[in-house]
């Protein structure tokens, strides 16, 4: 099972400026910190300047010392026992003492200690003029020191509305540290203003390049692998003729010698989940049992579910699932297991079986073993680890209508609860939506992008959400609409109008810690959208950049490449066609001159809590890890960006990893470091360590600050116990009687169609449909009026 929750009551204890017993000691001309060295007396029994602060149950002793690294005075914290929480000293929240810091600056932060315990960290909060004061992030783990140890590290680019901050030492396991000499240094700016190396239009937009060479599958999966190239997953590649024949494919990328090598798969792994599991391995579950009939059953899934090697490229099968799901999520936990709800049974009905593969034992665990709420998640429902190990529901999710209540949740494992939570727009109609836990990851902010209804088929909507899980009770607000760009219904493209936007979205989180949202359509299969841009979360905006020439809707997948750059694969519209084009977009930051080079990492296996050294050749402004994609129908729930605190000496970098394996489940990530334009270096690759790694019983929880912890929505517990969820044979929003099985003629035409014979056939050859078999006698369309059992003929046609 997942870590245990921590929850907690996060308290700050602020003193009030009183007689001073001294005169200030201010800082020096280069550093911030008043009082550094503790040798200033205050109020009470904290010297000026700083202040107690912490939360949860714990026992602890604050003192100022003689035993200083130098001058008379240091100051001590130590814990004596401890259920959870933390007790910290820090600089006083206060505009006398609290350091000015500037928006868009980094600062150098150093300090002496002593410690009996590896359990400590440096932390950072920070002003927001509007917020007030709020946790920021852990920037650094302190390893034990029996002696005077120096320890430094770099902020992260102060955000927006930002106008103070403070920081200290945090302790969060028994034992004591001890600190003194404290400094911060504002950063100098490190590179020179950036020079463009493409035309003017490229530099400020990016620019799309559509590769000679064809993918060779109808892929709708694609899955980086830890050594850089792509696994594309297609199975019968919703193509009933080659499900039909047992033709079953994946192909491997390589975008360096961009080659494809065809692999033999072996079920029909169309629509199945995926994730990375914590050695680089591929596990993917379910997929496709039997394409639908008209007037009969529609999908099923299997329970089968494999595991792919990126070293052998192969597949080698697992034990059975529970229960068959098509369209599954697939969410990797902070001890390496994976998660899974949603989708469809081998019956047709939807799951209401929540799956669990334990990392330990590599097998999915036996029912009687998993906490169930049975509940029907929707299909590939996008559950988001959050910093506790509970998990959030954005609201994304994929055909039709959300679930009940507010549209999206919170849903704790170990409690078996699902809190509701508020503030999604128009909740129904964000049907393949994209949501994205915002960079960096320490930050606990979603947003949610664009979506529809493929039952309804209304025009595909521009609504954003965001949504800051820091929060105690948090609540989704509203984000900037979607931009708009042009949209093909048919005769060639033409710009949006209104409020149309785009359902298919594709959201890649990339290295310069903004986001990019690209491809997309406007209906159910049908209506290209020509359109990217790129959000930036300090600033919450989107910004307009080059639109991928290749329609890219249904079955389309965008995702970041080690090299900096976005691939772009797919699009099924309904008639049946597919795109085996494949698109590279070049971002803006690739196209400003030279770029940092990590020239060696010294460790390529980390663990949490770590400090690892690589060198560059030149100055950088942060680095992080980014979890390589598994994107499949506008979802990847375990896309994450985690920020690496800096420790700069020249070329050599001490990054800090974070302590908490929720924040950065084990895997491998690309490593990429950033300039201070925001130019990243190709990314290498390193593996984080897995669950070993947090076995010891002895090891205190990682350190986690209270957030979410007041939440006031409608809290339910497991329902009865059921089999499935009873659903529609249509959940696709495609009518079976007309055409094979790969082919999706609408059940509900856009608004614009007028409901004749005429009207629909029209729109139907504007979009290739091309005449059509009815399935059976049936035509609950109205397509076949002279019942010859075509499609859409003239003689239909003239009758309506």
């Amino acid at each position: 099972m997942r870590p245990t929750r921590r929850t907690s009551l996060l308290g700050v204890g602020a003193l009030a400026a009183g007689l001073l017993l001294a005169v200030p000691q201010p800082a020096s001309a280069a550093n911030l910190v008043k009082n550094p060295g503790f040798e200033t007396a205050g109020t009470g029994d904290m010297p000026y300047c700083w202040e107690k602060s912490g939360w949860g149950d714990n026992d602890v002793t604050y003192s100022t010392v003689a035993d200083a690294h130098s001058g008379s005075r240091a100051m001590k914290v130590e814990l004596t026992r401890r259920v959870d929480g933390d007790r910290k000293v820090l600089i006083t929240e206060s505009t006398e003492c609290a350091p000015v810091v500037t928006v868009g600056r980094q600062y150098d932060l150093s300090l002496w200690y002593r410690s009996t315990t590896p359990d400590t960290a440096v932390t950072l909060f920070r002003h927001d003029a509007t917020a007030g004061w709020q946790y920021w992030t852990d920037l650094k783990t302190l390893e034990q020191a029996g002696t005077w140890t120096r320890a430094s590290v770099r902020t992260p680019v102060v955000p927006a509305g930002t106008d103070r901050i403070t920081w200290g030492v945090s302790v969060y396991g028994t034992g004591s540290v001890t600190t003194d000499d404290y400094t911060m240094e504002q950063v100098a700016d490190p590179v020179p203003e950036p020079t463009c190396t493409g035309t003017a239009e490229e530099c400020a937009n990016g620019k799309w390049d559509v590769l000679p060479t064809q993918n060779p599958v109808r892929s709708m999966h694609s899955v980086v692998l830890r050594n850089g190239k792509v696994l594309l997953i297609a199975g019968s590649g919703n193509s009933e003729t080659m499900f039909e024949a047992g033709t079953f494919t994946s192909a491997v990328y390589d975008p360096v010698a961009g080659t494809y090598k065809v692999i033999p798969t072996p079920k029909d792994m169309f629509c199945a989940g995926h994730v990375q599991l914590d050695d680089g391995r591929v596990l993917v579950m379910s997929g496709n049992k039997a394409y639908p009939v008209a007037g009969g059953h529609g999908y099923e899934g299997y329970k089968d579910s494999y595991v792919f090697d990126p070293v052998t490229e192969a597949y080698s099968k697992t034990n059975d699932m529970n229960d068959g799901h098509w369209y599954p999520s697939a969410t990797a936990l902070g001890n390496g297991d994976v998660i899974s709800f949603g989708g469809l049974r081998e019956d047709s009905s939807g799951s209401v079986t929540t799956e669990l593969w334990s990392d330990a034992e590599q097998q999915w665990q036996p029912l009687w073993k998993v906490n169930q709420t049975w509940s029907f998640w929707g299909l590939y429902p996008s559950m988001i680890l959050m910093q506790d190990g509970r998990l959030f529901y954005s609201g994304s999710h994929v055909f039709g209508n959300n679930i009940p209540g507010t549209g999206s949740a919170v849903y704790d494992y170990d409690a078996n609860t699902v809190t509701q939570i508020p503030g999604l727009q128009n909740k129904d109609e964000r049907d393949q939506s994209a949501s994205v836990l915002l960079p960096p990851a320490q930050d606990q902010k979603v947003l949610t992008i664009g979506g529809g209804n493929i039952d309804s088929n209304p025009e595909a909507n521009r609504l954003t959400d965001v949504i800051d899980l820091k929060a105690a009770n948090p609540s989704y607000v509203a984000g900037p609409p979607l931009p708009q760009g042009t949209v093909d219904v048919g005769a060639g493209p033409v710009p949006q109008t209104g409020s149309q936007g785009k359902m298919y979205v594709s959201a890649v989180l990339l290295p310069d810690g903004k986001v990019l949202e690209t491809g997309g359509a406007l209906h159910n299969r049908a209506d290209p959208v020509y359109e990217s841009s790129i959000y930036d979360p300090a600033t919450n905006t989107f910004d307009p950049v080059a639109a991928d020439p290749e329609a890219r809707g249904y079955h389309s997948s965008a995702f970041l490449l080690p090299d900096g750059r976005v691939m772009a694969t797919g699009d099924n519209p309904g008639n049946g066609t597919w795109n085996h084009d494949v698109s590279l977009y070049t971002p803006p930051y690739l196209l400003k001159g030279p770029r940092p080079t990590i020239t060696s990492v010294i460790d390529t296996e980390w663990q949490y809590g770590d400090t690892q050294r690589i060198t560059v050749d030149r100055p950088i402004a942060k680095a992080e890890l980014i979890r390589p994609a598994a994107v499949t129908h506008s979802s990847d729930p375990n896309q994450r960006f985690v920020d690496l605190p800096l420790s700069v000496d020249g070329n050599n970098v001490d990054l800090n990893v974070t302590s908490n394996p929720n924040l950065a489940p084990p895997g491998w990530y690309m490593l990429f470091a950033v300039d201070a334009n925001g130019v990243p270096s190709v990314a290498k690759w390193v593996h984080l360590q897995g669950p070993s790694a947090l076995a010891a019983a002895t090891t205190p929880d990682a350190h986690v600050h209270s957030f979410a912890d007041s939440l006031t929505g409608k809290v339910t517990g497991p329902g009865k116990k059921r089999t499935s969820q009873k659903v529609s044979t249509t959940i696709s929003g495609c009518d079976r009687h007309y055409g094979s099985a790969n082919v999706c003629v609408p059940t509900a035409f856009p608004p614009e169609v007028k409901d004749t014979t005429k009207a629909r056939c029209t729109w139907l050859k504007e979009h290739d449909y091309g005449r059509l078999k009815v399935n059976g006698k049936d035509d609950p369309l109205g397509l076949d009026p002279n019942g010859d059992g075509l499609a859409c003929g003239r003689a239909d046609v003239r009758k309506r």
